[in-house]
């Protein structure tokens, strides 16, 4: 039990596979009154507020009933009643919060934060990632002591899963991870980490935070290497989740005009989206190439690449979009798959956003002069939300057009390839933006062919090398000017202003 006044046991019996904790313990510890009449009843008073419990797996609890997994039952003199009575009826008259986390074996009373944390680690070439979810939302810090980075949560006490590091070894990058105290995690780093990176993202309800660690470069050899064969030169150093070893080698370095992606899996928890005729959900094939595409991209062109969800979870366009405009992303991606009555159709299509044919400077919100730091002043051009993507319609279409021409003999495109839609998930992003509906899963042939890794690498290399063609074509200037060469400044539209109802997906 956590509470303000600090932690406590409570013992807890097993009956049955089934946890029970004794009533004079909670009678102890909440100030409750118990009585037990002739006819086995017993009564449990809070204050002016009464639970009874019966020989049935009920409890009326000021006179409503609710259900519990098992009745009451007796252990010599004592009174057993199952630990769910404690968040199901004992909750509902108490005057403090009571939290049961059965999971955890956690009782929390009161105003207490314990943040439920979970760790991931993944190695994303050519280092690892250390991934850190503290839910409801929990702010955190990360300072490195010598060979250690500690993560100082602001909250009373952590609720901590056991970390999913898998087999590591002495020579891993990150060696464990280990809570130190009630509120701070130690992640002991191996010998040839050379630095680390650190962010943290909102995702819902729960704060992310992503720690990248970077792994010293070898030495040189000694003497001059036979040249390496090509399926050599095609292994990355190390290999990212979901990396395929088929794909061909690394593209190049990634220029200025690109430095983040946003890759944005269609739908997700209870909106399904498309479902195949044998089962294929679009929610599940889109985060499956959206994985696929980010350890491919960070792994072969080093660039970075956010997720908008890794999970399975529901996300409405605008919070998709407040990922990547929150994140300053260079390009947005949205993955779907597509729908027909018609079971023979087949094929991708590439959209770019559409606007109703008003002017784009009746659109904006207005311009404000800020000073600068050297003493001036400048123009900062305001956007509203739903028209931010106004600004990168030529770079967009421009994007479309090289996806198509990267499909070719890799991914069937429909007719025509590329097209525009008023799309909610386009409309609000101030980067190029596309949406790619990688085919058809109402076709059973083709529903087949979008779960295949032959046609997944494909889909990826194609992206991989229309992100390489289009990142060479922009400007090296500033984020944010087109390439009709407009000058002026543009801040990003504020996450949460007004979407477009009934646009998007």
């Amino acid at each position: 039990m956590l509470s303000k006044d600090g932690r406590r046991a409570i013992p807890l019996t097993l009956v049955n596979n089934q946890e029970f904790v004794a009533v004079d313990d909670l009678a102890a510890t909440f100030q409750l009154a118990v009585l037990e009449d002739a006819l086995g009843a017993l009564t449990i008073t809070y204050k002016d507020k009464t639970i009874v419990l019966t020989n049935q797996a009920l409890a009326s609890v000021a006179g409503r009933l609710v259900s519990l997994p098992a009745p009451a039952a007796r252990a010599g003199r004592r009174w057993l009643v199952p630990v769910e009575f404690i968040n199901r009826a004992l909750a509902l008259v108490y005057d403090t919060r009571l939290e049961l986390r059965k999971p955890s074996h956690l009782l929390i009373v009161g105003d207490v934060r314990v943040p439920r944390v979970t760790v991931r680690y993944d190695l994303v070439a050519p280092g690892a990632r250390l991934t850190i979810d503290a839910t409801p939302r929990t702010a955190s810090t990360v300072t490195e002591d010598n060979n250690r980075l500690l993560i100082k949560f602001e909250a009373d006490a952590l609720d901590m899963e056991s970390p999913a590091l898998g087999q590591l070894s002495p020579q891993s990058l990150i060696v464990n991870v280990r809570q130190l105290d009630a509120t701070t995690l130690g992640v002991d780093l191996g010998p040839r980490v050379a630095g680390f990176r650190a962010t943290t993202l909102p995702v819902d309800t729960t704060m992310r935070l992503s720690i990248d660690v970077m792994a010293a470069a070898e030495a040189a050899p000694a003497s001059p290497a036979a040249p390496a064969s090509p399926a050599a030169s095609a292994a990355p150093a190390a290999a990212g989740p979901a990396v395929s070893p088929d794909l061909p080698p690394s593209l190049g370095p990634p220029a200025s005009a690109i430095q983040t992606i946003a890759i944005d899996p269609g739908h997700g928890g209870a909106d399904q989206g498309v479902k195949g005729v044998s089962g294929t959900k679009e929610k599940d094939l889109t985060l499956a190439i959206a994985r696929r595409l980010k350890a491919a991209i960070e792994a072969q062109l080093g660039i970075r690449v956010l997720l908008t969800r890794d999970d399975d979870r529901e996300l409405q366009p605008d919070d998709r979009t407040a990922v990547a405009n929150n994140n300053k992303v260079d390009l947005f991606v949205s993955l779907h798959a597509n729908a027909s009555l018609r079971p023979a159709a087949a094929g991708a299509t590439i959209y770019y956003a559409a606007f109703d044919p008003v002017p784009v400077s009746s659109a904006l919100a207005g311009v404000d002069r800020v000073p600068t730091f050297s003493g001036g002043m400048r123009d900062i051009e305001l956007v509203p939300w739903g028209q931010a993507q106004t600004h990168h319609l030529s770079q967009s279409m421009a994007f479309a057009g090289i996806l198509a021409e990267r499909f070719t003999d890799r991914v069937a495109l429909t007719a025509p390839g590329v097209d525009r839609a008023p799309l909610g998930v386009l409309e609000s992003a101030n980067m190029p933006a596309v949406l790619v509906e990688m085919g058809f899963l109402t076709n059973a042939a083709q529903e087949k062919q979008l779960t295949g890794s032959d046609f997944q690498n494909g889909l990826v290399q194609a992206m991989m090398e229309a992100i390489v063609t289009f990142r060479d074509s922009q400007p090296g200037g500033p984020r944010g000017q087109d390439q009709q060469g407009q000058q002026s400044q543009q801040s990003p539209p504020a996450a949460g202003a007004p979407v477009p109802q009934g646009r998007g997906r």
